[in-house]
């Protein structure tokens, strides 16, 4: 068995959808996605990977209304004991903690502020830390209004201290930044979320083919202090963003 991610490493990403197929079909086109089934017990849901490695998951959602959205999962050493700091926090857990097979132990829960992220107590998947490879996650952000107080919740929840930044605060695990907290400027009246992006070879290339597949360009691609990046909706209205990784200097 592969050993667990440190706690508070992004590790997984998935996304809820209404349309599995279309979905399928849009991501594997646009990030060289190939499928293969997930555990039995989460329902239509399958596993992208990449030259055979994990790195997301796709599913059904069951709730009427419920949005089309990508969710960041952390790496915890224990779900149930996150979970309820969670609610000790003042954040709530949606579902779980249950047990997935043999993959591990997941809760799905919403900070404060009502930005959902899950937690993930990896066994026989562990998941996969963010990095520059093209078609897997790149980096995670959370978007709200209150950068402060979102840093003391995932600070407690994660057992994880935040390094203040100007415009952007870093989750820090080992002294690294693993995922960052943004101020809410942009959101417009939408409500708080984490952000995933996904790392491709050529942000304007990437835009080009998504919307040739149906999706919609929400941010026109733009320089970030992390590279080039765009943000885009699938066609279920998914929204995600891509960014052409800064080789390291």
């Amino acid at each position: 068995m592969k050993l667990r991610l440190a706690q508070g490493t992004p590790c997984w990403v998935s996304l809820l959808t209404d349309d599995l197929a279309g979905a399928r079909a849009f991501y594997g086109d646009l990030l060289g996605w190939s499928y293969s089934p997930g555990p039995a017990q989460l329902g239509d849901y399958v596993r992208a990977e990449l030259d055979g490695e994990p790195v997301a998951g796709l599913g059904v959602s069951s709730a009427i209304g419920f949005p089309v959205q990508w969710t960041t999962y952390f790496a915890v050493d224990s779900a149930d004991s996150a979970a309820q700091l969670v609610r000790e926090c003042g954040g709530t857990v949606a579902v779980g903690p249950v047990q997935a097979e043999r993959a591990g132990r997941m809760a799905i829960a919403a900070d404060v502020s009502g930005a959902v992220f899950g937690l993930w107590q990896g066994e026989e998947h562990v998941g996969r830390e963010a990095g520059p490879e093209p078609g897997g996650p790149a980096w995670a952000e959370l978007l709200t209004s209150d950068a402060e107080g979102a840093a003391a919740f995932y600070g407690t929840v994660l057992g994880r201290a935040f390094r203040p930044g100007g415009e952007e605060s870093a989750l820090l695990v080992d002294g690294r930044p693993v995922a960052g907290i943004r101020h809410g400027a942009e959101l417009r009246g939408h409500p708080p979320r984490w952000r995933i992006h996904f790392a491709v070879r050529d942000t304007a290339l990437a835009v080009r083919r998504a919307t040739e597949l149906g999706g919609r360009v929400l941010v026109e691609p733009h320089d970030t202090a992390r590279g080039r990046a765009a943000r885009l909706a699938d066609p279920q209205g998914g929204r995600f963003s891509v960014l052409e990784v800064l080789e390291p200097r």
